[in-house]
């Protein structure tokens, strides 16, 4: 009987490992404030020492993942990671659910950078383009993630023995597909090399299209329900289907995208994206009804689903700068982005409105798509 597990399947399991514990976390939050008696504000900052947490841990992972091998690192973090869903469970007060969240935030921020390394290494091993269908596998996985979720609230688990359930089950899944024979390459330490290589030149404009990606993301994750609800006016219950069309069409096109930049190339690939994503912000600002808005989300996804794996993938080749490092730094500016556009976002359309405040993610989207040329650049 052939081994099912192959180079790909196995940065796929870790890819889906990393979405599945998020979404697994995301589909308990209701039941984790409720437990702890947290307001939204305060939840609000543990979300944010989440978010400090794994920013911390991106230049450490890129680091770590040039000088010992990107495999191991990928490997270890992801039991860590599963580690840390058991303690957020298990925490006896907010004190340590917050020292929780942040070694948690700290393992998904990490693993994020060590597993795209992995994946470089894969993807040239291949001799193909394969990224943008391990960034499809996270977005599964916090689909699975988060209906595993569902289910343990309907079958009326608690968090700390979902948590240790889910930990022990998809863990012994990632153990069986990620761990293959394979030796990822290592650069000797180099003791004058800055903790965090700032990213410059043609990898600035890569780091730049990926800070534009991630605020549309963010954006639509946290403000597309408000803007159908409030500014189209339609229910709670089809305010939520902007930010499901615009996922699952994520999904789908990230499952696509790489036979498109075979045929393509990633040039054209992402000038269309750049494209796409601006014609649906101008949909949904201007939109006057549910259908247009919806449209308006799902050229969103087609727009915002290639450029995060093009970009990690441009990096990795980068000339200058260790493929760790770089996809740090990448990542960096990426994450950044996903934290800091929503409150930006509100801050506008406090001050104006949520159609204008749109307008600031469509003057991203075009700089998405005249900055696309340094995707072809070495």
């Amino acid at each position: 009987m052939p081994d099912i597990r192959t180079p790909w399947r196995a940065v796929a399991a870790a890819f889906a490992l990393n979405g599945i514990l998020l979404g697994s976390w995301a589909a308990r939050i209701p039941a984790v404030m409720q437990s702890y008696g947290l307001s939204e504000a305060r939840f609000g900052l543990l979300l944010l020492v989440m978010g400090l947490g794994a920013l911390i841990s991106f230049p450490l992972a890129g680091r770590a993942a040039d000088r010992f091998g990107a495999v191991r690192l990928t490997h270890g973090i992801g039991w860590a990671y599963l580690l840390s869903l058991v303690l957020i469970g298990m925490a006896p007060g907010v004190p340590a659910l917050a020292l929780a969240v942040f070694f948690f935030g700290m393992c998904h921020g990490s693993m994020d950078v060590t597993m795209n390394s992995w994946a470089t290494e894969v993807e040239k091993h291949m001799g193909r383009s394969v990224m943008s269908s391990f960034h499809a596998m996270w977005s599964l996985g916090a689909g699975i993630g988060a209906a595993a979720g569902a289910g343990a609230t309907a079958l009326g688990l608690s968090v700390p023995v979902h948590f240790l359930l889910a930990a022990l089950g998809f863990g012994a899944v990632f153990q069986w597909f990620a761990y293959i024979p394979w030796t990822s390459n290592v650069r000797p330490h180099d003791p004058e090399a800055p903790a965090f290589a700032l990213p410059r030149g043609a990898l600035l404009l890569v780091g730049l299209m990926t800070l534009a990606s991630g605020s549309g993301e963010g954006s639509v994750a946290d403000w597309s329900a408000v803007f159908l609800a409030v500014d189209l006016g339609v229910t709670e219950a089809r305010a939520a289907l902007g930010f499901t069309v615009f996922s699952v069409v994520m999904v789908v096109m990230r499952l696509l995208v790489d036979r498109l930049v075979i045929r393509a190339g990633a040039v054209q690939v992402a000038r269309i994206s750049g494209v796409s994503a601006t014609l649906g912000l101008l949909l949904v600002i201007t939109s006057t009804g549910l259908a247009q808005a919806l449209v308006g989300f799902a050229l969103m996804g087609v727009g915002y689903a290639a450029i995060v794996p093009l970009a990690f993938s441009r990096a990795a080749r980068d000339p200058v700068v260790p493929p760790g490092q770089a996809i740090a730094a990448v990542a960096t500016l990426g994450y950044s982005a996903l934290l800091m556009s929503p409150p930006i976002i509100g801050f506008v359309a406090e001050l104006t409105s949520l159609r204008i405040a749109f307008l600031f993610l469509a003057a991203l989207a075009v700089l998405i798509f005249a900055l696309a040329g340094v995707l072809g650049r070495e």
